[in-house]
């Protein structure tokens, strides 16, 4: 009598075949899909828990006012033309230092990115010039330019060029140095080279020099008002400061406040168009 053996051959269960709910189910990873007016959710919170303990009597108006007496506040004194006149003057001096700074930033950046006799002579002065806080170049600013408009200007363009020069000799740095070898085997010319790679490469890193760099331009302009000026929101603020009044104060906050976050929207929907190409997770 024979016995007859037969061998099930049982093919490998693949992962897309399993059918634990673990492996059906998709992992999701990234963030999601972007949701309108995010950067607005959290201003509009701490607005409404101001209004919420002010109107509760939590706070001491003489300290801290009320939404509602700030705002009334600043309709007063843009009615009177003292808020227009504060505003137009603090703009000039912000938008002609962040100019002055970001021109000097990306010239620095290209020179001392692209060569090395450019490098040796200038990322070295400009690490020493990061190093040295540059408010505390204020006193030796007033010596040389006077307490003029082309002082604080001049400041306000060390404030921005710095974090603007840094990002961009970072992100020219970073470039895989095969694109650089393609570029050579294709022939590209300078030009196109620095047009093709070098552009493209580095706007992911100037993109966040230039966000930093409109900050800081409005971090140095309130400094710079308050200490030698005759106009503008800081000079406003540091009147107002003396009188005691506290709503004149939280005005000029609000209005920097709003300035900077408008500007570095901006600049985030301006990066957005420019780098459309990259799938990021912001993206």
């Amino acid at each position: 009598m024979s016995a007859t053996v037969t061998t099930t051959a049982t093919a490998p269960v693949t992962p897309a075949e399993d059918s634990s709910p673990q492996v059906r189910r998709r992992r999701r990873l990234s963030p999601g899909r972007r949701l309108p007016a995010t950067r607005l959710l959290g201003p509009a919170l701490i607005l409404a828990l101001w209004a919420a303990a002010s109107a509760a009597g939590q706070l001491d108006p003489g300290a801290i006012p009320a939404p509602w007496t700030v705002l009334e506040t600043g309709v007063r004194l843009w009615t009177d033309g003292t808020l227009p006149t504060d505003i137009l003057t603090s703009l000039r001096r912000a938008a002609s230092g962040f100019a002055i700074g970001l021109t000097a930033g990306i010239a620095l950046a290209l020179a001392s990115g692209l060569s090395r006799v450019g490098e040796a002579l200038i990322d070295g002065s400009v690490q020493l010039n990061r190093a040295i806080p540059t408010l505390g170049l204020i006193p030796l600013f007033i010596l040389w330019l006077g307490i003029g408009e082309t002082f604080k200007v001049a400041i306000i363009a060390i404030v921005v060029y710095i974090p603007i020069y840094l990002n961009t000799h970072s992100a020219l740095s970073g470039i895989d140095h095969r694109y650089v070898e393609l570029a050579e085997v294709q022939g590209l010319s300078r030009y196109a080279f620095i047009r093709r790679i070098v552009v493209p490469g580095a706007l992911p890193g100037f993109f966040v020099g230039l966000r930093l760099g409109v900050t800081g331009s409005w971090l140095g302009l309130v400094v710079l008002e308050q200490i030698n000026a005759t106009s503008g929101l800081g000079y406003m603020m540091f009147q107002a400061q003396n009188y005691g009044q506290t709503d004149v104060i939280l005005v000029g906050l609000v209005v920097y406040g709003i300035f900077g976050l408008i500007s570095d929207s901006a600049v985030r929907l301006i990066e957005r168009r420019v780098l459309s190409w990259r799938r990021t997770l912001s993206s």
